[in-house]
């Protein structure tokens, strides 16, 4: 009984609305700061006060990029404040981080850009028309998914009353895990920090370079953790629920934030197809397992 109260009480004191709206203030006054500090690397570095050689610090349009880094990670946040809601939501966010990833990239991809009469044989144009190619699709993408998710919703609102009980065992458990995050995704943002930190000051120059493939540092090891998360969830999920397509709904889930996990190791073409086939895989599995639910209540009425 006690236990009961003890997570929500938690769980709001981490992840209420006045926390998500607080730390969206702080997201964004630092992604302000670092917008104009990287304005002022690129400034320095094109006076001549500093030297690097990347383009990325050469051409203020790329300084687009660091904010969204920190902007990413407030999404992160909110992909845990959406988990112990629901499973889709969760699974949405997740879409929405990686083309957001994306998306920055783009900017990243702006420095690098030359308009010449060669633009599919230069690598850096033709990485930037897949991303901006990439960026549309898996937009239009999650759009279908979230329309897909609103009417698995309204088909299964009969259902409710019956699986009371243990929807709401499943919501405490995600709550639980939504506990568990937060601290590890604040342990993953300032472990990651710090190790930029402890490089710029040993080279400033590598360090900054560093900084531009935050992706690795942080973004790879947090989907990691979010690989057990969705395999705890789905293990979690046969004791709610014994049904098939239920069943190869959360699975199909994991497999997709597996593919999400891989793209950041991939590189070029190959990553951009690995992040779309994750994200059309997740709607497919969406897609099906509606369809199973409509039949299941059609059936059952």
């Amino acid at each position: 009984m006690e236990k009961s109260k003890v997570i929500p009480k938690l769980f709001n004191i981490l992840l209420s609305e006045k926390r998500k709206e607080e730390l969206e203030k702080v997201t964004l006054v630092i992604a302000i700061v670092s917008y104009l500090i990287h304005l002022l690397i690129i400034f320095l570095n094109i006076q001549g006060v500093i030297e690097i050689e990347q383009k990325f610090f050469k051409n203020p349009i790329a300084a687009i990029y660091t904010p969204f880094s920190f902007i990413l990670i407030f999404e992160v946040f909110l992909l845990v404040y959406y988990l112990p809601k629901s499973i889709t939501a969760y699974i949405g966010k997740q879409y929405e981080i990686i083309t957001l990833i994306v998306i920055r990239k783009i900017f990243k991809d702006l420095a690098y850009v030359e308009l010449d009469s060669n633009w599919f044989q230069n690598q850096d144009d033709l990485q930037f028309t897949i991303d901006v190619l990439t960026s549309l699709i898996l937009f239009f993408v999650i759009y279908l998914f979230y329309r897909a998710i609103r009417k698995r919703d309204y088909v299964s609102i009969n259902k409710l009353n019956d699986r009371g009980k243990n929807i709401r065992k499943f919501v405490l458990l995600k709550q639980i895990l939504a506990i568990i995050l937060v601290p590890i995704l604040f342990v993953f943002a300032f472990y990651s920090l710090i190790n930029w930190g402890v490089i710029t000051a040993n080279d400033y120059s590598n360090g900054i370079l560093e900084f531009s493939n935050i992706n690795n540092v942080f973004f790879d090891e947090f989907f990691n953790i979010l690989i057990i998360i969705d395999v705890l969830l789905l293990l979690a999920s046969f004791f709610y629920s014994d049904k098939f397509y239920k069943i190869i709904r959360n699975s199909g889930f994991v497999i997709s934030t597996i593919l999400i996990k891989i793209s950041f190791s991939s590189v070029g073409l190959a990553g951009n197809v690995l992040i779309i086939s994750s994200v059309l895989f997740g709607y497919l599995i969406l897609i099906i397992h509606n369809l199973y639910e409509e039949n299941a209540l059609s059936n059952e009425s």
